[in-house]
C-alpha cells in the first residue's frame, strides 16, 4: 500500500539517557526520481527496478540499510509510484515503507521533503538515493558519525569526478556541494542529517532550486558537515548510465571474493563461481538450495569414485568444490548473509568431505590396496577435514585473534584445496598417493594453524 504522509506520523527519536545522539535509527531512501540516461534500460520505467547482482536497486539500498543496523526505511518514491512501492513495502513489513512525493519533479530536494513527518522526532537519519550501489562496510563509518555529516569519496577515479557531486571542505567539514566547482573530492550519496534539513530545504526551494545540493549546502552554512572519509578498501557507485550499470556489476562481482581465500579459490573457484552467481542470482534461488545441491553433487561424486570412474568422479568434485562457493556469493549478493546460511553450510561441506574420502577409500580397496593403511589414511584424511573448519570455529569462539589464512591457504589444507587435489589424483587414477597427499596437507595446514594461533595468544597476553 502506497501512504500518504499524514501530519505526526513518525517513529521515535533515537537520543541515549545521557541525551548524546545515539546511532541512527532510521534511514531514508530517495527512490522518486526518473532517468533519462537510463532509457535504454528501464524502458521507460523507473531506475530504481533496475537490477542488479538479482535486486532492484531501490531493494538492495533498502536492504544495505537493514543489514547495517537500522530499524526503519523509509522510501520516497515518485516517478512509477506504484510498481516501486510494491517492490518496497513487501520487503520488510513494519519497518520499511513508501511514502509518495507528490511534488517530486519539482527536484530529489523536494522529494526529500516527502519524509519530514516521519522523522520529525529523530535526533539523526540517515539519507541515501536509490541508484548508488554500496559495497559491504562502506557506510559503517557515517553511521557511528554521531553528528551530521557526509560521506565522501577524497580520491574519487576520473570518471566518477567527472559525473559526481563535488563537495568543498574547510577543516575536515563539507561546506558546500555543486557539480560547478573544481574540488577534487565528492559525496558518496550518503548524509546522516538532522531535521534542520528540512528548513534548509525549504529555504533552497524558495529561492527557485529544489535539489539535494542546494538543501545540503543552505543547511552547511549554518551547521557545517562532517566530512566522512570513504574507508580505505571500501567501493561505491553511481549509476546514471549503462555504463554506470556495468562497473557497479563488476564492482559486485568482484566484491564476493574473500579476503582469507587462498590460492586455489582465488585463482581457480572464485573466476568461475562469482560469474554463476552474478548469473543465478537473477532466479528465485535461496542460497540453503545450493548448499544442498552442491552436497548432493559431492555424494554423486563419491558414488562414481567408489565406482572406479576417476575421470567423472573427479571432475564432478572440482565442479562441487566451484559450486559450494556459489551460496555464499548469492546471499552477500542478495545482502541475506547470516549465521543461520553459514552453519548449514559448513555442516553439509563436512558431510560431502566425508562421503568424497569414503568414496576414494573404497576406490583404493577394490584396486587392491591393503585394508589397514587404506583405512588409517581415510580415518586421517577425514578428521583433517573436519578439523581444519573445527579448529577455526573455536579459536572464534574463544576470541583468540585470527590467524592469516591467506597464508594458510597455500599450504593447501583448505577445503578447495582438497578437493584440487582430490580431482587430479581421480583424474590420474591414483586414490592412495591422494589419500596421502590429503592427510599430509591437512596435518601441516593444521600445525601451523595452532602454531600460529598459540603465537598470537601469547602475544596478546604479554605484559605492556
Amino acid at each position: 500500500m502506497l501512504d500518504k504522509v499524514s501530519e505526526g506520523a513518525s517513529w521515535a527519536g533515537a537520543e541515549s539517557a545521557e541525551g548524546a545522539i545515539a546511532r541512527p535509527r532510521v534511514a531514508v531512501v530517495l527512490a522518486a526520481g526518473r532517468s533519462e540516461r537510463l532509457a535504454g534500460v528501464t524502458g521507460g520505467g523507473s531506475k530504481a527496478l533496475v537490477r542488479i547482482g538479482g535486486l532492484a536497486l531501490v531493494e538492495r539500498a533498502v536492504r544495505t540499510l537493514l543489514s547495517a543496523g537500522l530499524e526503519r526505511v523509509i522510501v520516497v518514491v515518485g516517478y512509477q509510484a506504484g510498481p516501486v512501492a510494491a517492490v518496497v513495502n513487501h520487503l520488510a513489513p513494519g519497518r520499511v515503507r513508501s511514502v509518495l512525493a507528490e511534488s517530486w519533479e519539482l527536484g530529489n530536494g523536494a522529494s526529500l521533503a516527502a519524509a519530514e513527518p516521519l522523522v520529525a522526532d529523530e535526533a539523526l537519519f540517515v539519507l541515501v538515493t536509490a541508484d548508488h550501489v554500496f559495497g559491504s562496510g562502506a557506510l559503517e563509518p557515517l553511521l557511528f558519525a554521531g553528528r551530521a555529516g557526509v560521506l565522501v569519496d577524497q580520491t574519487p577515479d576520473p570518471d566518477a569526478w567527472a559525473e559526481g557531486m563535488r563537495v568543498r571542505l574547510h577543516d575536515g567539514h563539507a561546506v558546500a556541494f555543486s557539480k560547478e566547482m573544481g574540488d577534487p573530492s565528492i559525496d558518496c550519496g550518503a548524509f546522516l542529517l538532522s531535521t534542520d534539513v528540512f528548513d534548509a530545504q525549504r529555504r533552497a526551494q524558495a529561492r527557485g532550486d529544489a535539489s539535494l545540493s542546494a538543501a545540503v549546502t543552505e543547511l552547511a552554512r549554518e551547521q557545517p558537515l562532517a566530512a566522512v572519509a570513504l574507508p580505505r578498501g571500501r567501493w561505491w557507485q553511481d549509476v546514471d548510465t549503462p555504463q554506470d550499470l556495468r562497473r557497479a556489476s563488476a564492482r559486485l562481482r568482484r566484491s564476493l571474493t574473500k579476503r582469507a581465500d587462498g590460492p586455489v579459490s582465488r585463482y581457480i573457484n572464485r573466476p568461475v563461481s562469482t560469474r554463476m552467481s552474478m548469473a543465478l542470482a537473477h532466479l528465485p534461488i535461496h542460497p540453503d538450495v545450493v548448499s544442498l545441491t552442491a552436497l548432493l553433487l559431492g555424494v554423486l561424486a563419491a558414488w562414481l569414485l567408489a565406482s572406479g570412474r576417476g575421470i567423472a568422479g573427479g571432475l564432478l568434485v572440482q565442479f562441487a568444490s566451484i559450486l559450494d562457493g556459489v551460496d555464499g556469493e548469492i546471499a552477500r549478493l542478495q545482502v541475506r548473509a547470516g549465521p543461520g546460511g553459514a552453519l548449514l553450510d559448513g555442516v553439509l561441506d563436512r558431510l560431502a568431505d566425508a562421503a568424497i574420502v569414503c568414496g576414494l577409500a573404497l576406490w583404493a580397496l577394490d584396486a587392491g590396496s591393503p585394508t589397514g593403511p587404506v583405512v588409517a589414511l581415510a580415518v586421517a584424511a577425514t578428521a583433517g577435514a573436519m578439523l581444519s573448519m573445527a579448529t577455526k570455529d573455536r579459536m572464534a569462539a574463544l576470541g583468540i585473534p585470527p590467524v592469516p589464512e591467506r597464508m594458510i591457504g597455500y599450504l593447501l589444507g583448505g577445503r578447495d584445496a582438497r578437493l584440487l587435489i582430490v580431482m587430479i589424483g581421480a583424474v590420474l587414477g591414483r586414490p592412495v598417493p591422494t589419500l596421502v597427499v590429503l592427510t599430509a596437507t591437512a596435518v601441516l595446514s593444521l600445525t601451523v594453524r595452532l602454531f600460529l594461533a598459540r603465537s598470537a595468544l601469547r602475544l596478546a597476553q604479554r605484559p605492556r
